[in-house]
């Protein structure tokens, strides 16, 4: 046996413990003469990743202590290791130092009694953090960065050779040179200047430039813009099916530009059929063009409030691929004859050419049919009939997805509303209506089918899925029902047990608590080239086929399924796809969670710039999450903020993980999910997007 093989078969045993460069040179009786050929050995499975060194200690990928993953840093210090099976917490004090986002090397230290991990990083394997965003301050011999990353808990230093005249009180962007170690903060350079703190819309760009978001387009594809022909020529709409005399509308949010779905219903007794017509973005966005490219890198269009970032020019996403009403446009459209109990009995998809007749958005449609006006004063003359069909089929669908275990957490969107200036003038619940519920059913149903069909064709597709949630955190939550007399079956769980339970909970004072227990235990939704169902959803085929100005998935799907119709899908395209598939769906799904994070990070800050002038002010919010810090308050309005166990000084107070609950050690006050509460805005921090309540009391 080979002295690599025989180290290695040492390292994989299971009862091997981390041993020095010492250790393992006695442990194999490596005489002087060996011992430089040995260490050479050990490099050489550092390199091929077979085994790791950290603080002279010699640990095996394989070893079931050890666990390579993202850290993922949080603002008070501490972080987690997001491994593919569990994550793994990690103290400060054990992080070695990472920053978020850090490919690292940890080993379990412990697993306590719910499941989870606790570890210490061991080796930090590769830096994500290369830039960060900040404020400069100026001291009198150097500078440095308050990051605004709330999750970087160190400042940067800045030599003032490197501030690149950088004034107290600038937003840079600065590139790091040095990372921290035990002795020192990190430092670096920098690179960019972006204003004033104080300037409209900085607080935004920052944010922008801390993701290292595109916010603008490269002159290469201004320049195919130019050449693209924005005429729909007889040729085109000749070999298209012609549904511009159908009844076609779209409906939207009332600021929106890029309108890519416009649907129809004709009724036909208890029978109805749905169109769906999605602009054909993939006839004016052709592979391997330098659009293509610059859409791919961005994955997905952000909307940030104050602006929109578009993963295509606004020539095409609010133009000639926007279903603007009374223009023609290409379009590929889903014909689905659909029964009274929601079965889709056949199908079509089309290249197509639509004419929209009505532009209307969410709270037109929905006022009128929730009868809170009538269609005269809403516009809406003629089509009352086509609408209440359309609602008809809603509750059909829905019905029909209810039935067979879609879990619907009822989740409410925040709604900010910004002046000319960017100040925050209102926040409030944005409202999931009767018409938002149209279009949703709609698209679901038009993604469901398309899945279905392309699937059934066996050929490389992009899938949206929804994996079942992993068995532990299945364990741990059947045993968390168990009090509440709910049952779950941990090792075959599916979607309609999650719903029935959910469904069980509806007006019980349990509710909250439980549904919010429960979407901790569900896995993230992503891209991949293989079916694996929607959990949620309870969909066996799904996928994204109804929004390719705003996804590149979306697009994916559109060249795929006009390569088919059109006879383009040959066996050396189908292996272009088999190769390439695995990278795009990888990196749409990254773009997708950076996107999230960015939307996610501005509304926390808008939130906490509203509540700066409110400290002092009481509300009455309910209980939204327990920590083991202190309890989160949600606000009618729905913003959170955090009552921190320091400032609830009536007693000592600690979170029983058990029971789920935060107690008081002499008074035995509890506080748990979904309790109403009194609370006192004590400070709020546009910089740290934090807002601090107090807890005056609970409201019976």
């Amino acid at each position: 046996m080979k002295i690599r093989e025989l180290v290695m078969n040492y390292f994989n045993r299971e009862d091997y413990l981390p041993q020095s460069k010492k250790e393992l040179l006695r442990t194999f009786k490596i005489n002087k003469k060996d011992k430089r050929m040995f260490e050479k050995l050990l490099k050489s499975l550092e390199k091929d990743k077979k085994i790791i060194c950290s603080n002279n200690k010699y640990y095996t990928y394989n070893s079931s202590h050890i666990i390579t993953g993202k850290y993922e840093a949080n603002k008070r210090g501490f972080g987690f290791v997001i491994g593919e099976d569990f994550d793994v917490f990690i103290r400060f004090e054990n992080s070695m130092y990472a920053m978020d986002s850090d490919e690292v090397c940890a080993v379990i230290t412990d697993k306590k009694s719910d499941g989870n991990y606790e570890g210490k990083i061991i080796k930090i394997l590769n830096r994500a953090t290369k830039r960060v965003v900040g404020t400069y301050q100026d001291n009198d011999s150097f500078g440095f960065i308050t990051c605004d990353d709330v999750k970087i808990v160190y400042d940067i230093f800045v030599n003032k050779s490197a501030s690149k005249g950088a004034k107290h009180g600038d937003k840079v962007v600065a590139e790091i040179i040095k990372y921290p170690d035990k002795n020192k903060n990190p430092e670096g350079r920098v690179v960019e200047i972006i204003g004033k703190i104080d300037d409209p819309g900085i607080d935004i760009t920052s944010i922008i430039k801390s993701y290292e978001l595109r916010d603008y387009f490269p002159n290469r594809v201004k320049d195919e813009l130019e050449e693209i022909n924005y005429e729909i020529d007889s040729e085109e709409i000749a070999r298209r099916v012609d549904y511009r005399d159908l009844l076609t509308i779209t409906i939207d949010g009332v600021d929106s530009k890029d309108l890519d779905d416009a649907i129809s219903v004709v009724k036909n007794d208890d029978k109805y059929t749905l169109y769906v017509h999605i602009a054909d973005v993939a006839h004016y966005v052709k592979e391997r063009t330098y659009l293509d490219k610059e859409a791919y890198l961005r994955g997905n269009s952000y909307y940030l409030l104050d602006r929109v970032l578009p993963m295509l020019p606004k020539e095409l996403s609010n133009g000639i691929c926007s279903l603007n009403p009374n223009e023609d446009r290409l379009t590929l459209s889903v014909r689905m004859d659909i029964d009274k109990n929601g079965k889709v009995l056949s199908h079509k998809i089309s290249e197509a050419i639509i004419n929209s007749d009505y532009r209307l958005n969410y709270p037109q449609v929905s006022d009128f049919l929730e009868g809170k006006k009538k269609p005269e004063e809403l516009g809406l003359e003629g089509i009352e009939d086509t609408l209440k069909d359309m609602e008809e089929l809603m509750h059909i669908l829905n019905e029909k997805r209810n039935k067979r275990g879609n879990i619907d957490f009822d989740i409410v969107e925040t709604k900010v509303v910004l002046d000319e200036k960017g100040k925050v003038v209102d926040i409030r619940p944005d409202e999931r209506r009767v018409a938002n519920k149209i279009i949703e059913e709609f698209m679901i149903a038009a993604n469901e089918t398309v899945a279905k069909d392309y699937f059934m064709k066996d050929i490389p597709f992009v899938y949206r899925v929804h994996e079942k949630p992993k068995r532990e955190k299945m364990f741990y939550l059947s045993e968390f029902l168990k009090r509440f007399e709910l049952y779950i079956n941990p090792d075959n769980v599916t979607s309609a047990d999650i719903a029935n339970v959910l469904n069980e909970l509806k007006g019980k004072k349990e509710s909250e608590l439980i549904s919010n227990i429960v979407l901790r235990t569900m896995q993230k939704a992503r891209y991949t080239y293989e079916e694996l169902g929607h959990f949620g959803l309870a969909s066996k085929y799904y996928s994204h086929f109804t929004s390719p100005i705003r996804r590149y998935s979306d697009l994916i799907i559109h060249r795929i399924i006009k390569d088919f119709m059109n006879g383009r899908l040959k066996e050396s395209k189908i292996v272009y796809y088999e190769k390439n598939l695995d990278q795009i769906t990888k990196h749409i799904s990254e773009t997708e969670l950076v996107q999230e994070k960015a939307e996610r990070d501005i509304v926390q800050m808008k939130c906490a710039e509203y509540m700066q002038d409110k400290i002092g002010n009481v509300y009455v919010g309910k209980v939204s999450s327990l920590t083991s810090f202190g309890v989160y308050v949600m606000l009618s309005n729905t913003i959170e903020g955090l009552c921190h166990f320091s400032n609830m000084d009536d007693d000592f107070y600690y979170f029983d993980e058990t029971e789920y609950k935060v107690i008081g050690k002499d008074s035995l006050n509890e506080y748990k999910i979904g309790m109403k509460v009194r609370v006192a805005v004590l400070d709020a921090s546009k910089e740290t997007r934090t807002i601090d309540f107090k807890i005056l009391g609970v409201v019976e």
